[in-house]
């Protein structure tokens, strides 16, 4: 994608009637669709009588009045669309993110309870950046690493302080997948054990792929069906071997997160850590885009998509 800057003054992040055309050109390019049937524009009519809110359309098919929003996470929203436009190009532009209660701040929002959902919402947006089949391929580098992310031991109170191997247990199980020079995929899991290690890379990663990791055993038994597993030894200090061995790509991936987590967020539920890391993986993979793309192609993927209020609480895991 070519390089466009990003102009905090135009209308679209004002004026609902600029957003909405803005939304209308990202999720109808070629013109008004039903979301209910499908039927293209010369089957649809738009609606302009006083009465009638800005932006509706009809379509003489299914007989029924939809707008641009009907269909994605913005259905039903009280929070004004240039607010979701910029919103959305907030998550796009913070590199380590940005907490729900400084959105509350900066947009004015009645509650932090909406900045919270209108997040999370935005977080069901994100679309991979290349066609969800495997990671690498033939002649391609894939990097797999873990982390643990929550409190460190030595910022908690001595009385309060749990045994380590209770502390790591309460922290978050994170896997990593990089292509370098491509994509990345993080999963939330249960544990992190040679089973669950496999299942996440023969699940996402082509088996032709030359796979790099550190030297923990759960990759040895794993790494013997790729093209190639080659691994760096962390526990006696080394990080990179000739021949471009190293998982130095995942490890960065990892210092952005944690930045991001313990920076801007502070503490995130395993309910919802999932989708913490699909709004990371998206800004990763979309890194040689310029802000303004980002937001455009964030906004892209609210389409045929819907989050419920009872649904954030479910947790998952890979």
């Amino acid at each position: 994608m070519t390089s466009r800057k990003t102009n905090l003054a135009s209308p679209i992040y004002h004026d609902d009637d600029a957003a909405r055309a803005h939304l209308e050109s990202l999720l109808w390019p070629h013109g008004p669709v039903c979301p209910r049937c499908g039927v293209t524009e010369d089957r649809i009519t738009k609606l302009g009588g006083k009465s009638t809110r800005p932006g509706v359309y009809k379509c003489k098919d299914c007989r029924k009045p939809f707008s641009v929003t009907v269909g994605t996470v913005m259905e039903r929203s009280h929070i004004p669309l240039h607010k979701w436009v910029l919103a959305a190009h907030f998550m796009a532009a913070s590199k380590k993110g940005m907490s729900a209660l400084q959105l509350q701040r900066m947009m004015g929002l009645a509650s932090y309870e909406s900045a919270w959902f209108l997040f999370h919402r935005l977080r069901e947006c994100p679309k991979s950046t290349t066609p969800r089949g495997p990671m690498g391929g033939e002649g391609k580098t894939v990097e797999a690493d873990e982390t643990y992310v929550g409190g460190k031991l030595s910022n908690m109170h001595s009385k309060k302080r749990p045994p380590r191997d209770v502390a790591m247990d309460r922290k978050h199980k994170i896997v990593t997948l990089v292509e370098r020079d491509g994509e990345a995929r993080s999963f939330h899991v249960a544990s992190v054990t040679a089973r669950t290690i496999r299942n996440v890379l023969v699940t996402n990663v082509s088996r032709k792929s030359d796979l790099r990791t550190d030297g923990s055993n759960i990759y040895l038994g794993v790494g013997a069906e790729f093209a190639s597993h080659a691994w760096t030894d962390h526990a006696s200090g080394e990080y990179v071997r000739p021949g471009a061995v190293h998982s130095n790509t995942a490890e960065s991936y990892f210092a952005i997160l944690k930045r991001g987590v313990y920076g801007s967020f502070h503490s995130i539920s395993e309910a919802h850590m999932h989708r913490y890391l699909v709004e990371f993986d998206f800004r990763y993979s979309t890194r040689k885009w310029s802000d303004a793309e980002r937001a455009e192609e964030l906004l892209r993927g609210a389409k045929g998509k819907r989050l419920q209020y009872r649904q954030p609480a479910e947790a998952t895991y890979a």
